[in-house]
């Protein structure tokens, strides 16, 4: 009887802990995807007048679109830095680091005059921050998603790192809102003064974040790894120096977050452009990208759990094949000018597939690696797709359209992207149970 009233009071006490868990790593995620949505969409309809004046619209959106990609240049190294932290001494510590220096890049991107007050000092600031910001960003997922998945009971490990993804989509609804809501107003206002509100608002957020993440606890599996080598019976080990000695599922780890990491930034932040280019309002844009983030909230953890019924491996290559059928329908939706048509061409381009995407890579990655070097092992991955695919995709899509005056190569563009990412999954070894404390306590 003890025994058993033993475990019911086990069973009550871990839910809060995995909740904080999921909580904390979300937050971060949040704060993440608000920050490269609001750049995103800033880049597409903002920048190119307050801090890129050309005689050409087409030329200052390359250069906006520029200034989007050269961020992700430095997340790589911050997937090295702060993964190493997150595998040495800490996810928690990672993960407290990264969201203060998020929150303080991005507002201070809020804060940088025009180019037309203090010439070309201005795109300078916003390059230097903007690349400030990819640093931090690039060790925030890593280290969320070791958390969260190694926080998770078997059999529910999709469903817990797909929560991160409904994370990004409350910032999917909070930066197109916040751009929406002060583009309702006085044009003259939203080019000189609104846009900067939300992007100081990341310090907010950030106060939040830093509130919600001193309660977190590391996982009983890296807590056990921790207390072993600290008494040497396993000897710490140089996280990065790990992640290569297992160079196939690195690279492959690479590869498969390539299609991922283009979805939003062809579907939304490339999309908008090009709608916009059509002759349709900035707005319409905004408000479909909220309509987008509200069923990203739902759509994340519902693939998540299909990954956990049906297998990781068969979902994602489904979803990277879907990508590639429909992103011809959807850019021939933008070029309406019909705003229903525009927005069901939004949904069902970044919902079904991207979201599916995002809301399995996550585990998928963290199952790549082994405990001593998962932040490390899924930094690599995450980061450098997202460099050298979701970087530039906006870039790349623009000059493709411009040049061919016609979508065709971007739709090419996207199949062959979608086509490696099959291939890499088919051919990834991912480990069958990594939740290794937490089989321990499952909780229905």
């Amino acid at each position: 009887m003890g025994q058993v009233e033993k475990s019911a009071s086990l069973r009550s006490a871990i839910p809060p802990r995995r909740r904080r868990a999921v909580v904390g790593g979300a937050i971060g995620t949040l704060m993440e995807y608000y920050d490269y949505y609001l750049y995103g969409l800033a880049s597409a309809t903002v920048f190119p007048a307050v801090f890129f004046p050309s005689e050409s619209a087409v030329t200052g959106t390359l250069e906006s679109f520029a200034s989007f990609a050269f961020g992700f240049l430095l997340r790589p190294i911050g997937g090295l830095v702060f993964g190493d932290i997150g595998d040495r001494l800490g996810r928690k510590a990672s993960l407290m680091i990264t969201v203060i220096g998020m929150g303080l890049s991005t507002a201070a991107i809020g804060l940088i005059p025009s180019a037309s007050s203090i010439g070309i000092a201005a795109p300078i600031l916003l390059l230097t921050f903007r690349m400030l910001q990819g640093l931090f960003v690039g060790g925030e997922m890593g280290s969320a998603a070791a958390l969260v998945v190694e926080h998770a009971p078997v059999g529910r490990r999709g469903l817990f790192g797909a929560l991160l993804i409904s994370g990004a989509g409350i910032a999917n609804v909070a930066s197109a809102g916040f751009m929406a809501a002060l583009g309702t107003g006085s044009h003259s206002f939203f080019m000189t003064w609104g846009w900067r509100i939300p992007f100081v608002f990341a310090l907010v957020l950030a106060v939040i974040a830093v509130i919600l993440r001193s309660k977190l606890e590391e996982s009983d599996e890296f807590k056990e790894f921790s207390a072993k080598s600290k008494t040497k019976q396993t000897r710490r080990k140089f996280p990065l120096r790990e992640v290569f000695r297992h160079p196939k599922n690195t690279i492959l780890g690479i590869l498969i977050g390539l299609p991922q990491s283009i979805a939003g930034y062809v579907v939304l932040t490339f999309g908008l452009a090009y709608m916009v280019s059509k002759g349709t309002e900035a707005q319409v844009g905004f408000i479909g990208t909220m309509i987008v983030g509200v069923l990203q909230i739902f759509a994340a953890p519902l693939w998540g759990s299909l990954s956990d019924k049906i297998g990781r491996r068969k979902l994602y290559i489904g979803a990277c094949a879907t990508f590639a059928l429909l992103i011809y329908p959807v850019l021939a939706l933008y070029s309406t000018e019909v705003a229903v048509l525009i927005w069901l061409g939004m949904v069902i381009g970044f919902v079904i597939p991207g979201v599916c995407m995002q809301g399995t890579l996550q585990t998928m990655l963290s199952e790549m690696f082994d405990v001593e070097a998962r932040t490390t092992g899924v930094n690599i991955g995450y980061q450098i797709s997202n460099t050298l695919g979701g970087g530039f995709a906006p870039l790349i899509c623009v000059a493709l359209a411009t040049a061919a005056g016609s979508i065709w190569p971007v739709v090419v563009y996207v199949a062959v992207i979608a086509l490696i990412g099959v291939v890499a999954t088919a051919y990834a070894s991912f480990r069958p149970d990594i939740a290794g404390a937490a089989r321990l306590h499952e909780v229905a």
